[in-house]
């Protein structure tokens, strides 16, 4: 089954001169969402994660379905404000300002290994970012893995060296 198949492309969106790559159509698949989450499945049969971190928004759809299908523990990063309870946050750079990430205190006990997973891995700052997180929350960052990359953006150059990524569909 050939993935990018079901990768829909929007030209001028959110503005004019951005090729914007939705995966919508993959979730409204059932076949093609089952192999997304097989073929991540093999990512972590390979990298052998206690835990599955998911990217607001999209990562949390992405991230539950492979935990769910893995039977692996799921824990939310999320923009500020939006977890309850005692939480870690950390402020990153983007392109154009600065944004913020938080992460649940709890969870990460005994230093599971962490897979972190999104949708999209474009510049690489908000993945950066949410390893960051991870291991200030005790976690140990074991790999990434993304359903779209956009190789162009050099996205994993921003990424921890020595930490796996594996991304299903690259685009170049």
């Amino acid at each position: 089954m050939i993935l990018r198949n079901w990768v829909r492309e929007h030209p001028d969106f959110p503005q004019p001169g951005i090729l914007f790559r939705c995966m919508m159509p993959l979730l409204r698949d059932p076949q093609a969402w089952q192999e997304v989450v097989r073929q991540l499945g093999q990512v972590c049969g390979r990298l052998q994660p206690d835990l599955i971190v998911g990217i607001e928004s999209r990562g949390f759809i992405v991230g539950t379905s492979l935990a769910t299908a893995l039977s692996l523990p799921f824990a939310p990063v999320r923009k500020p404000g939006k977890l309850p309870g005692q939480v870690h946050g950390i402020d990153y750079s983007l392109e154009y300002g600065t944004d913020r990430l938080e992460i649940h205190r709890d969870g990460f006990e005994n230093s599971p290994r962490v897979l972190i997973v999104d949708d999209l891995l474009a510049t690489g700052g908000t993945a950066a970012a949410t390893a960051e997180l991870v291991t200030l929350a005790g976690g140990q960052p074991c790999g990434f893995a993304f359903v779209i990359e956009l190789a162009d953006l050099n996205g994993r150059s921003k990424l921890p060296a020595g930490v796996p990524v594996e991304s299903l569909i690259v685009y170049q």
